[in-house]
């Protein structure tokens, strides 16, 4: 009976020896993280990469979101002069038609006026092409922007994190499985709204 007692002894004193060396010396490093369909997991910082959904990520950033209302309203603003000058070309074309019909105007003045009517057609679509083109360019212009201003703040953020890699996971693109574990979004879009609240100061 003694020795029982002895053996459970010895047994129970290595495995709080055991449980004390791994808790003291082990270096894993967690944290807990919503994901997007609000359910919790834990971002793993053991491995040596990890990932953004950058969908999400460009979406939640408040500079994006805000570049995003400033070009909604240049849009705007460009569509709404686009109908106006498309409202007085038809203004002019009707009138041109009524007075051709009603037998206003000579047959010189009608060609006069039809000429310039074609002219005034050719700048206004070439005033739509060009409004497209420059929207879409800025477009394109604040999304490089947006993604400058995230791969410029991973480098400040991976110096306490140490990655190797970070990946861009987007639906369709070439991650197509991911562990949850090592999904640094929240975490990141958390920071990076911080950092641009106090650049905006």
């Amino acid at each position: 009976m003694k020795k029982l007692s002895l053996w459970l002894n010895v047994v129970l004193i290595i495995a709080v020896a055991g449980i004390y060396f791994l808790h003291f010396t082990g270096n894993k490093t967690t944290k807990h993280e919503l994901s997007e369909d609000s359910t919790e997991h834990v971002i793993d910082r053991d491995y040596a990469i990890a990932y953004v959904n950058i969908d999400t990520l460009v979406r939640n950033y408040k500079s994006f979101v805000d570049k995003s209302e400033k070009l909604t309203q240049k849009k705007d603003e460009s569509e709404a002069e686009l109908q106006i000058q498309s409202k007085n070309f038809e203004n002019e074309v009707r009138d041109f038609q009524d007075k051709t019909s009603k037998g206003l105007i000579t047959r010189t003045k009608a060609q006069m006026l039809q000429q310039e009517l074609a002219q005034k057609e050719q700048q206004l679509y070439a005033m739509r092409d060009n409004l497209a083109m420059q929207l879409s360019e800025e477009e394109q212009v604040m999304y490089r922007q947006v993604l400058s201003e995230v791969m410029d703040f991973l480098e400040v953020y991976n110096k306490d994190y140490s990655y190797k890699y970070i990946f861009s996971n987007s639906f369709g693109g070439q991650l197509l499985f991911t562990d949850k574990s090592l999904n640094i979004t929240n975490d990141v879009l958390i920071g990076l709204n911080e950092f641009y609240e106090k650049e905006k100061e």
